[in-house]
């Protein structure tokens, strides 16, 4: 019997602590949103990994490096009106280890002129306390 409540003790604490890691991941894109449409691209890429190794693969393929990502993010979306409203719509947060997660989503854009959309997967890693994406495949 206290095998039992052991194991179950155990188990409640682990999904107590899952829950609140996937809390914290879906403020990471909570908070990219939020700076999106301020129309701050620098508080966007806060979420992302201040690496070289930083890979974000779009329409025109795999690049590397978080500098290199906001150029790009620059040149496609220069101003406010080019930003429009972001939003998302999760479909999926899996945890690869404690420390590595998945993310699986939607984006919209609300633009005047039109409304894009399309999917994405992260790939974030916690560093230092801190949940980032070190992987963005965008379509």
């Amino acid at each position: 019997m206290k095998r039992l409540v052991f194991i179950t003790c155990i188990l409640l604490f682990a999904i107590k602590a899952i829950a609140q890691e996937k809390q914290a991941v879906l403020k990471v894109l909570d908070t990219q949103r939020m700076a999106w449409n301020k129309g701050d691209l620098e508080g966007f890429m806060q979420t992302y990994w201040k690496s070289d190794s930083l890979l974000f693969v779009g329409q025109n393929g795999p690049k590397y490096g978080w500098q290199t990502t906001l150029d790009n993010y620059r040149k496609t979306y220069p101003d406010k009106a080019a930003m429009g409203t972001l939003s998302f719509d999760i479909k999926e947060v899996r945890f690869i280890t404690f420390d590595d997660a998945f993310v699986l989503g939607a984006w919209y854009l609300e633009r005047q002129k039109d409304q894009p959309k399309g999917f994405f997967t992260l790939l974030l890693k916690k560093i230092n306390g801190q949940w980032i994406i070190i992987a963005d495949h965008s379509s």
